[in-house]
């Protein structure tokens, strides 16, 4: 490993369980104080992975580096790395001020210093007041800012987080999520996160690998990834989003439109790609304007009726039935108050803007 850039290198790392292949020949590489999310559905390999990345687990082929050096072969008590599980696994006798300061009494660091360490580390989670409390006299989130307190007072150089907030309910969920980062980020601990949840990854994770069958199929900023998805897989996993299957009628270099058996795509660019060749569009829901006029005329407009719809605050979701009985999604905000009803039933137009839409080979 000689790129000096590259803190973490996940270099064409394979896992096997007798026939199951559960991480495929992955290569990645990952930079200094980057918070990193393998996200994907149950089963995709990304557990295996971290695990594979602390030491529980050993590659059938592939290498790990970390800073320069190659930890494939170091057991887990010898990788300068922390692991904080879903679970939390807080000792339940112990205090949390005792939890915090566990891993350092077991290494043989010095009293002084535990001490000092461990006060700066509850004052960075704000647990000060806390310290007495046992794990089960805290909230969930209290306890998961515990278990993260007892990783970083060790200062690792790399930490691994686990479905860090499944065990919290949504609201706190979204609360911890960003003060998590904020901790994680006034460390400069490198992190390296699973989650199944594309809301988690995409609120903490500077860049996302989404995962399926063992394999990356795109890795990107979060950004990058929900808006420029490379393959169907990816734009049906992040978020919501209406797929539709087309040929390809007009190819420039300027423009291309699209033929589906829904309407006709005009996109406002050229892509990659020839005439006749079969490929889908990816809309997003929060894309599509609706109207009780066709204002769009021939391309990227499409007649609908209201099958349904859900209000949520500061957003109503609608399901729309096309002619030929296809489902169209669409998302619209509730910027006003007094906003124009739309009722089940109603008759209008759903349209977009040219640069709406992602053309993806089938």
């Amino acid at each position: 490993m000689t790129d000096s850039s590259v803190y973490l290198r996940i270099d064409n790392v394979t896992k096997r369980f007798g026939e199951t292949l559960a991480v495929n020949d992955v290569s990645l590489d990952i930079e200094r104080g980057e918070i990193f999310a393998l996200l994907g559905s149950s089963g995709c390999g990304k557990s295996t992975l971290l695990r594979v990345l602390s030491g529980f687990e050993t590659p059938t082929s592939g290498r790990v580096w970390l800073d320069g050096k190659d930890v494939t072969d170091l057991p887990p008590y010898e990788r300068p790395m922390n692991m904080m599980f879903q679970s939390y696994a807080l000792f339940p006798h112990l205090n949390v001020w005792e939890n915090v300061a566990f891993g350092l009494k077991r290494d043989g660091v010095a009293k002084a210093e535990i001490q000092q360490r461990v006060e700066d580390m509850l004052q960075l989670v704000q647990l000060q007041k806390f310290a007495k409390r046992s794990p089960h006299q805290l909230s969930g989130g209290q306890q998961q800012r515990v278990a993260l307190a007892r990783s970083l007072v060790k200062r690792p150089q790399l930490l691994l987080l686990d479905e860090p907030l499944g065990a919290l309910d949504k609201k706190l969920r979204e609360e911890t999520q960003v003060e998590l980062v904020k901790i994680i980020k006034q460390v400069g601990v490198t992190c390296v996160m699973v989650t199944h949840d594309q809301d988690e990854a995409m609120t903490m994770a500077d860049r996302i690998a989404v995962m399926s069958d063992g394999r990356f199929l795109q890795v990107g900023a979060p950004s990058e990834v929900y808006e420029y998805p490379n393959c169907r897989f990816v734009a049906d996993f992040i978020g919501n989003v209406n797929l539709i299957d087309g040929e390809i009628v007009v190819d420039d270099a300027e423009k291309t439109v699209i033929q589906s058996d829904v309407c006709s795509f005009f996109v406002g660019h050229g892509i990659s790609g020839h005439l006749g060749m079969q490929v889908t569009v990816a809309l997003r829901p929060e894309k599509i304007h609706l109207s009780l006029e066709n204002l769009a005329n021939t391309h990227n407009s499409v007649a609908c009726t209201v099958e349904s719809l859900s209000y949520f605050g500061s957003y109503t979701s609608y399901h729309l039935k096309l002619a030929n009985g296809a489902l169209f999604q669409a998302r619209v905000t509730n910027t006003d108050r007094h906003h124009e009803n739309i009722e089940i039933g109603q008759e209008l137009w759903a349209q977009w803007y040219d640069n709406a839409m992602v053309v993806l080979n089938r």
